[in-house]
């Protein structure tokens, strides 16, 4: 089982049944077994060689969307009546990701061995969550493996687009930030000095806004690598110490929520996450205590994980859903009656889908209206940047030539 965790690319030739020179390229564990498997497929192989790997090349990652599209994959396959091996040697010879391809393959691997499919995921915890690995393991025992499939690709599918939108909502306050800086640190760096060269032949006093902008220039001229290393050190020591220490992470969180109209997105998405996942879950069976513990990892937010962790407890001593919700204060009076309903007419995974799809919808249009928002405004703030270094600039040739 050990090397059924790497796979690598061959180069071969052969002959096939015809007599025909054939060549291509296929991924496989050894030579040994790509040998066999040629044969298998009529092809007597005459040269097989590993193809070598570029000097300089960068391992591209797995990603969200590379999940969601081998969830759909598999469980389009598993539900046309493909078997679960074939469907995975098809998924992971077609993947265009190398380390994709390596990941299934050595998926289809464990399962053809004998390992069952959940255990095979629960190798790459880091790809595929304690949900995902529940879900197979549900679908797995009950023997609706295809149906359970289908829902965690929708699971996925509307997960990434909501992680999308968040993307996208935060990335233009970002743009904003650092096109300012970069365009005043180019001006104060390499414009300003051309005129502050001009102004030694005045001989007069400087308006107090030139003078200001000039000792900036100064200061940026002398310590300009301190100043962008200093800024790129703060931005890396945040983001590691918000992996590292669960505090830091709790404030930025917390802190992120009071963000105007972002921190309403966010809290949006979090309500999105929790209906969606614990819907997905609640629909295949999963019992509630035992599905909040994966809903809560999945909220997206450190308080809305706590919360939920919370309600899982108090849910596990008889209390009702919608009254742990209640008391969290993190969930809209609308989704709490949501619940309520659902828990009084059976159908809490279709109430809690339901809110999930309106707070989808709600991300979508609030990320919408924030990018029509901010692209004037950012226009806006790059001309009150730009245009204040100029007239700084320009303020002592009008002082001069009112003198003249």
């Amino acid at each position: 089982m050990a090397n059924a965790t790497t796979a690598d690319t061959y180069v071969w030739e052969g002959i096939d049944r015809r007599g025909n020179r054939v060549k291509g390229e296929s991924a496989a564990q050894n030579d040994v077994l790509l040998k066999a498997e040629l044969r298998r497929q009529g092809i007597n192989p005459t040269k097989v060689r590993k193809k070598p790997k570029p000097l300089f090349s960068r391992r591209k990652k797995i990603t969200g969307k590379d999940l969601a599209y081998f969830s759909r994959q598999l469980a389009t396959m598993m539900q046309a009546g493909v078997p679960l091996v074939q469907a995975l040697d098809i998924i992971g010879r077609g993947h265009e990701n190398p380390a994709m391809q390596e990941m299934v393959l050595a998926l289809k691997a464990d399962v053809e061995s004998g390992t069952s499919l959940s255990d095979a995921l629960s190798k790459y915890p880091q790809h595929f969550d304690e949900l995902f690995r529940n879900l197979v393991r549900a679908g797995e025992q009950s023997g609706a493996l295809d149906q359970l499939l289908d829902k965690l690709a929708t699971y996925r599918e509307k997960t990434e687009a909501l992680k999308g939108k968040i993307k996208k909502a935060l990335f233009y306050p970002a743009a904003v930030v650092v096109v300012a800086f970069v365009v005043s640190a180019i001006l104060l760096i390499f414009v300003v000095p051309q005129f502050q060269e001009l102004f030694r032949g005045f001989g007069a006093d400087l308006p107090a806004f030139t003078l200001f902008v000039i000792h900036l220039s100064e200061i940026f001229q002398q310590w300009w690598w301190a100043i962008f290393g200093g800024i790129i050190l703060v931005i890396f020591g945040i983001i590691d110490a918000n992996k590292r220490f669960p505090a830091v992470h709790r404030t930025i969180d917390r802190l992120a929520l009071r963000i105007p109209v972002v921190g309403e997105i966010l809290r949006k998405s979090a309500i999105a996450r929790f209906a969606r996942t614990l819907s997905t879950m609640f629909a295949a069976g999963v019992p509630l205590v035992e599905a909040m513990e994966s809903v809560a990892g999945a909220t997206g937010n450190e308080l809305y994980k706590e919360a939920t962790l919370r309600m899982r407890d108090d849910v596990a001593t008889g209390t009702q859903l919608q009254l742990t919700m209640r008391q969290t204060g993190l969930f809209p009076h609308v989704v709490v009656q949501m619940v309520a309903i659902g828990e009084e007419s059976g159908s809490l995974d279709e109430m809690l889908a339901k809110v999930a799809d309106f707070y989808e919808e709600e991300v979508d249009n609030m990320v919408d209206a924030l990018s029509s928002l901010l692209e004037p405004l950012i226009m806006a703030i790059l001309g009150i940047v730009v245009g204040s270094l100029v007239i700084a600039m320009y303020l002592p040739i009008f002082k001069l030539g009112a003198v003249v």
